[in-house]
């Protein structure tokens, strides 16, 4: 790829622009897509955000969300959006079968293709972008290309919104590793243009239906396993309990992370049975590298500390499969 910063020429002029990310956008798929439309918009660009698949309703409260097309349940609107593009921007994925069902289309397209992401090893389809695995959110990533493009004057509250919304989420409200300096100083700089990080906590984490918590106790309480001897804790969903708490999508957000405050665990996993496929969600701490373990056994990757996979098999079967994957790496989970 060529370096992000090289593609200022190309936003000289008009363009027809198609941002997307990631099928089941979280924040920071959300957040550093629109940062970026608001960015390109003041720019005078004709700019569509496509999300591959719906997206959680505690997301709407962001500026342009209301504006984003759903490509399973808005086809025709998007496919008259990706007609003629000049540009797409590809954010929080590095390999296109990450959009789901966008996938053949996007790959068939001919226009320039730009990642802007921090996950590890991106597929070559990509003419220009940034992959930073150092980075702590495809938003931060955003945010510096702006300054790399010598525009941060466009940077408004709108924008630093978006920003700070998909940081916060992804550094799971900056305590994980990857808050950095540069994360700080970020968030200084948009506090200064005149962000209100209260209402984005609110919006983000006070904004779950009754059902849901239930279903947080109701995991913890019947579904969770604990194996000391591995330092690993896991939580099996089946999908009865989907039906069951009615849960939308988004719901299941953040629930394997409280498995690691338990002490002495060192990988978590959630394991849904989404009744097309099994999910799953691992978050690690220390020298456990769950992206290595990811894509070892569940067909998956991500970050060292935060990876997903994915399994065909029954949800038992994918369980035995993980606590065989676990007696496998016993020394590194010591």
């Amino acid at each position: 790829m060529k370096r992000i910063e090289e593609i200022k020429p190309l936003l000289e002029t008009p363009k027809r622009v198609v941002i997307t990310m990631h099928q089941k956008p979280d924040a920071d798929a959300m957040g550093s897509s629109l940062a970026l439309y608001h960015y390109l918009r003041q720019k005078g660009h004709d700019v569509t955000v496509i999300s591959p698949t719906n997206f959680p309703d505690f997301l709407i409260w962001m500026p342009g969300a209301k504006d984003v097309l759903d490509f399973e349940s808005m086809q025709e609107k998007a496919f008259k959006a990706l007609e003629g593009i000049d540009l797409l921007f590809c954010l929080d994925f590095n390999a296109l079968y990450r959009t789901k069902s966008m996938e053949p289309y996007l790959t068939k397209m001919t226009c320039t293709k730009i990642l802007i992401d921090h996950h590890l090893e991106p597929q070559p389809t990509f003419e220009y972008g940034v992959s930073d695995t150092s980075a702590s959110s495809t938003a931060q990533l955003v945010y510096e290309t702006i300054y790399k493009l010598g525009d941060e004057q466009y940077i408004n509250e709108d924008m630093a919104q978006c920003i700070y919304a998909g940081t916060m989420t992804d550094t799971g409200s900056f305590r994980f590793a990857s808050t950095s300096a540069r994360v700080h100083r970020m968030v200084a700089d948009l506090f200064d243009r005149g962000l209100k990080h209260e209402i984005i906590h609110s919006a983000i984490y006070d904004n779950f239906l009754e059902n849901r918590l239930r279903f947080l106790g109701h995991s913890l309480l019947n579904r969770m396993e604990v194996y000391y001897e591995y330092n690993t804790a896991m939580i099996a969903i089946p999908y009865t309990d989907l039906k069951r708490f009615d849960l939308q999508t988004g719901d299941t957000e953040g629930v394997v992370n409280f498995l690691l405050s338990i002490q002495g665990i060192k990988l978590a996993v959630l394991i849904i049975d989404r009744h097309s496929e099994i999910k799953l969600s691992f978050r690690s701490k220390g020298d456990f590298d769950v992206n290595t373990f990811a894509r070892k056994y569940f067909d998956g990757g991500g970050h060292f500390h935060a990876s997903g996979g994915h399994s065909s098999e029954t949800l038992d079967k994918t369980v035995e499969h993980f606590l065989e994957a676990i007696k496998e790496n016993e020394e590194q989970l010591q």
